[in-house]
């Protein structure tokens, strides 16, 4: 099972919402292999990270999983050197032959189509989180907004 993780790079996290995360896990992976998917931008992405990483604790059977969008030397360099420790493995998806300024664009939608289950914090009608739930919504993916307000 893949679960993958999107929200805004400014979301502020809390207790109702690590509560929210936790709970979906416990129900949806339980003690079933799972991949979980991260994008290492912003602040959900580390508020997402850190509930994993608490649930990974008791749940040995869980990856956490960095899908970076750029696989140029010097990123590679001056940024996955010091992920390598904090994630179980990095994937880079197959976009090199898209357009640089996109990868991040392309990374989301290669994410959205490898995901079982999408957690999202979204709350506004725009931004890359908002795109990727559109597209989880076009895809028929199912979907979790642990914000929980319609957008």
């Amino acid at each position: 099972m893949i679960i993958a993780f999107f929200g805004h790079s400014d979301f502020l996290g809390n207790d109702e919402y690590e509560h929210k995360i936790l709970a979906f896990l416990e129900r949806t992976a339980a003690d079933s292999p799972t991949d979980i998917y991260f994008g290492e931008y912003g602040r959900f992405d580390s508020f997402a990270y850190e509930c994993c990483k608490k649930y990974k604790t008791s749940h040995p059977n869980v990856s956490l999983i960095l899908i970076t969008p750029y696989i140029t030397l010097d990123y590679q360099e001056k940024q996955l050197k010091h992920l390598r420790c904090k994630y179980d493995d990095i994937i880079y998806p197959d976009i090199e032959s898209k357009p640089l300024r996109f990868a991040i664009s392309y990374r989301n939608k290669w994410m959205v189509e490898k995901a079982d289950h999408i957690i999202f914090a979204v709350r506004r009608t725009f931004g890359g989180a908002y795109k990727a739930y559109c597209y989880a919504q076009k895809k028929k993916k199912p979907i979790t907004n642990i914000i929980g307000s319609s957008i």
